[in-house]
């Protein structure tokens, strides 16, 4: 427990299934609990994995929650029945996850935040994959799109973050002996996320990110004397384009290398969101609703000029950065004017400007 009264997050980060997460997350909660500590599992996927399971013995396993949905009984990590128990360190896997409708909220992580703000310990897993700001790289390499996320600043303020490393050719070894998972599902595994690139590819990225969270956390005192002085300050501008999602996702992410802040606009019509048709609102709302789950400043503004409401916008603001999406395809008659980006690129002449590509998928 830290001395605020809030509990400690230890977080096992790994890059795919079966590189022993859940297996050195029980080890470490039984040498808390041979040292005398109280420590309870409030959830464990066992995967039928004999090795991993043979580590809960002796372990108190508080009682999954049923809830009913579309006719099926599913079970989730009760979160109100380990907050009466009050143990001092409560073992919780599988962070990411996304809890069945009807619980008492979206995601297992924001179950682990009532559980720390309560003052209990959590020791948790989690797979690199299902960081915020990483799943459009994640998708660039292997072709798959993680749907169960995580926002950074959630992984960023665990207290201790441990990385499982395994070799890919020791994963896909563990995968044929079955160790992981049962033949026919194995199988299927390797042929599809578990090649050798996908996870030669998914361990490099992991290695990075913990490499950064390092280097951060050593210079975590001399940054903050830096900051005294001018630092980066990095604009996102949202629009009701699709891939405004991974542009929210690469700004936040070069934002946290820089250790610079991040803001988003979107610029409406002079009019206001009167003007801005229905289903266009919902998509800007969701991507607005998005870029503030990753606590990144939003701003709405309107006016009739998107480039001159962006430039002044970053003026006013000190932006050294703006991030924007490539201008679609023009008329052939106004192929001879200037795009949005173009005329905030003449118009902030010293802001860097970084346009990004959309990428399919």
């Amino acid at each position: 427990m830290t001395p605020t009264g809030r509990g400690q997050l230890k977080m096992y980060l790994g890059y795919a299934a079966g590189v022993g997460k859940t297996y050195q997350m029980l080890e470490d909660a039984q040498e808390l609990r041979r040292r005398g500590l109280d420590v309870v599992i409030g959830y464990f996927e066992p995967h039928g994995r004999k090795d991993t399971i043979a580590k809960t013995e002796g372990l108190e396993s508080i009682p999954r929650r049923i809830l009913e949905y579309r006719g099926a009984r599913l079970e989730e990590m009760d979160t109100a029945a380990i907050l009466r128990r009050r143990p001092a360190v409560c073992v919780v896997d599988e962070f990411a996850h996304t809890n069945v409708p009807g619980s008492d909220r979206l995601k297992r992580w924001e179950d682990v935040r009532v559980l720390l703000d309560a003052g209990i310990d959590v020791l948790t897993t989690m797979n690199v994959q299902h960081l915020e700001s990483l799943n459009d790289q994640v998708y660039n390499v292997t072709g798959v799109r993680v749907r169960e996320t995580v926002p950074d600043w959630v992984v960023d303020e665990a207290d201790d973050v441990r990385f499982i490393d395994l070799t890919p050719r020791a994963l896909r070894n563990r995968l044929e002996r079955g160790v992981i998972y049962g033949a026919e599902k194995a199988h299927q595994a390797m042929e599809h996320f578990f090649t050798e690139s996908n996870l030669a590819a998914l361990r490099e990225i992991a290695l990075r990110h913990a490499a950064h969270e390092v280097e951060e956390k050593l210079d975590a005192a001399p940054a903050e004397a830096v900051r005294e002085g001018p630092h980066e300050r990095i604009l996102i501008c949202v629009t009701g384009n699709p891939s405004s999602a991974s542009l929210i996702r690469r700004g936040k992410r070069m934002a946290d290398y820089l250790r610079g802040d991040c803001l988003a606009l979107h610029v409406l019509p002079q009019g206001g969101w009167t003007e801005v048709p229905r289903e266009t609102s919902r998509t800007v709302e969701r991507h607005l609703h998005f870029a503030r789950n990753l606590r990144i400043e939003t701003h709405t503004i309107a006016d009739g000029d998107v480039s001159q409401a962006i430039a002044g916008f970053a003026r006013e603001q000190q932006i050294t950065q703006i991030f924007m999406g490539r201008s679609g395809p023009r008329p052939w008659l106004q192929r001879f004017g200037e795009t949005v980006v173009q005329r905030v690129v003449r118009l902030s002449p010293a802001v860097q400007i970084t346009i990004v590509a959309a990428r399919r998928g």
